[in-house]
């Protein structure tokens, strides 16, 4: 599968959380240890806000460890939100534009997982698009097409019901195709203010997802970055350090807001359109 990060807080290099901890989102790239594939090494991408409303977006299809610009780029990159993310390809081509984070006006969205057989219903969720977002699509990923459907949902006002209307419409359509479990995902979203994050599965399976519990989690992973703020909070596909204590396992089916360095928790449930 895949492994991400989204950060929120003081203002990081963005290296600061990519590259140097010990167990960086680069050394994920090359030795998951809480993924079914150890390498994820068919790209990454990077987005970041700050001045503008809208974000940065940087993306390409080489190893996330193997790449000279994704290091130039991060020392130089200092942001107070931003998310990462290294791509295992499960469905679509492994071309830039199947590269994590995806982004339309101010949002950044990031998954781990996948639709089983999307194949065979690929062509009736692509229907449910509205058709104003429809040319915005620019890959041919399942992950892609999930922001989408949220978005036609309407996540721009009430990102939990979008998300939940998104994961009850690809479910029935999977049922209606005898396809079992069909949706697997950890997702990272944000509107340039908050984060949001899901972990949910059809299965109640769901792929790892944790955040962070305290300010000294985030001093412990970057110790020469500037001291963190108690607004500060990281939601990471797996902990940056060994330090177990530092990160906290969300729980399956749920749904978090991230403001402020304080974490929310929902249950997270489907719900048919």
């Amino acid at each position: 599968m895949c492994r991400w990060i989204a950060y929120s807080g003081t203002p990081f290099y963005l290296h600061e959380a990519i590259v140097e901890p010990e167990h960086s989102l680069s050394d994920q790239s090359l030795r998951a240890k809480s993924s079914e594939t150890t390498t994820n090494g068919d790209g990454f991408g990077i987005g970041w806000y700050n001045d503008r409303e809208f974000p940065g977006v940087f993306r390409d299809v080489r190893p996330a460890w193997n790449d000279s610009n994704l290091r130039a780029l991060s020392q130089q990159i200092k942001a107070s939100l931003f998310m990462a993310h290294i791509r295992a390809a499960t469905v679509g081509a492994i071309q830039r534009s199947n590269c994590h984070p995806f982004s339309h006006d101010n949002w950044l969205f990031v998954h781990n997982g996948a639709i089983e057989d999307f194949g065979k219903i690929r062509r009736e969720l692509m229907f449910a698009v509205a058709p104003e977002l429809f040319n915005s699509i620019k890959g041919t990923t399942d992950s892609e097409l999930m922001f989408y459907l949220a978005l036609t949902f309407g996540m721009q006002g009430d990102v939990a019901s979008g998300l939940a209307r998104m994961a009850g419409l690809v479910e029935m359509t999977a049922e209606e195709h005898g396809i079992e479990h069909p949706l697997q995902m950890t997702l990272g979203i944000s509107d340039g203010k908050k984060l949001y994050a899901v972990r949910y599965s059809s299965a109640r399976e769901s792929r790892s997802l944790f955040h962070s519990t305290d300010t000294e989690a985030l001093e412990d992973v970057t110790p020469g970055a500037d001291r963190v703020s108690s607004k500060t909070c990281a939601i990471v596909s797996e902990p940056l350090t060994s330090l177990a204590d530092a990160w906290q396992e969300v729980p399956e089916s749920s749904f978090l807001t991230i403001a402020g360095g304080k974490v929310h928790q929902e249950y997270f449930d489907p719900r048919r359109p």
